[in-house]
């Protein structure tokens, strides 16, 4: 008996292995977007925060209903599994599909997010990494010069003197 106490005492002792924070701002893999991942109803909700357009005059662009995608929700229901893993469902703004998706912080910091049709098994998986800055209310942003893509922070089209 006094093992087990023992046992016990130790245990609670050790730190605990507390889930990753997915919150936050995320550049997609395509560095096309940003996506804001908050808190929602005991899990994680997704919009999009921001989009990358080549050209200051770009249009914003628009979902599948014609509506533009500036904080469009695209997950709204990822739910905590297990410790690091969320799943819930993620709208396509392109055509209105709804997919099945899997998120979760592999281990170089980055969100792995797994759409899929049915099971995760079809699926594909992007890896998005953290963005760090600001995104304009309008979610305008401008891309930057193609030598600066490693290191940049995509500043805002609003910012720009050339619009």
């Amino acid at each position: 008996m006094l093992r087990f106490l023992a046992a016990g005492l130790l245990l609670a002792a050790l730190p605990a292995r507390a889930s990753p924070d997915l919150t936050g701002l995320w550049l997609t893999r395509d560095h096309d977007g940003i996506i804001a991942v908050t808190r929602c109803d005991g899990g994680l909700c997704a919009e999009i925060a921001g989009v990358i357009l080549d050209h200051p005059d770009d249009p914003t662009p628009t979902d599948y209903r014609g509506v533009s995608q500036c904080h469009l929700r695209l997950i709204a229901d990822a739910k905590p599994i297990e410790a690091n893993l969320w799943k819930g469902h993620i709208l396509d703004p392109r055509n209105g599909s709804v997919y099945g998706v899997e998120l979760h912080q592999d281990p170089d910091g980055n969100l792995a997010l797994r759409g899929f049709l049915a099971i995760p098994l079809l699926g594909e998986t992007q890896t998005w990494t953290r963005y760090i800055g600001t995104v304009p209310n309008d979610c305008r942003l401008r891309a930057p010069l193609p030598s600066d893509t490693k290191t940049a922070q995509y500043p805002s089209a609003e910012k720009d003197p050339n619009r």
